[in-house]
């Protein structure tokens, strides 16, 4: 229950780091300015929106980053690994003067 928690919620933080990339003017986006995209009738004001939306980001990809620690720990627990070599079947072979012997046969 807990792992698929942290999935969703890694995967919403994407989807909200995504949103405010591209919501972010670039440094080349001045030039907007002289076509109406000027920071008259803004609701941060007139740097606000920038410095508010950097700040968001920073914090979703530190909870991104977070999440992901908390993933890569959690998979760690999960897996076991078992060598292919035990799985092999043991079968008796006949060994010249009689005697026998277990060994592994190739599949």
């Amino acid at each position: 229950m807990f792992q698929n928690l942290i999935y969703v919620f890694h995967v919403v933080v994407c989807l909200i780091i995504i949103g405010l990339v591209l919501v972010q003017q670039g440094k080349g986006a001045n030039i907007g300015a002289s076509f109406g995209q000027g920071a008259s009738g803004t609701v941060f004001g007139a740097a606000g929106k920038a410095n508010f939306l950097a700040r968001m980001t920073k914090w979703m990809v530190v909870l991104f980053f977070i999440t992901s620690l908390v993933m890569m720990f959690n998979s760690g627990k999960i897996t076991a690994s078992k060598s292919v070599i035990d799985s092999l079947p043991v079968q008796q072979v006949p060994m010249i003067g009689g005697q026998t012997s277990t060994t592994s046969q190739p599949q």
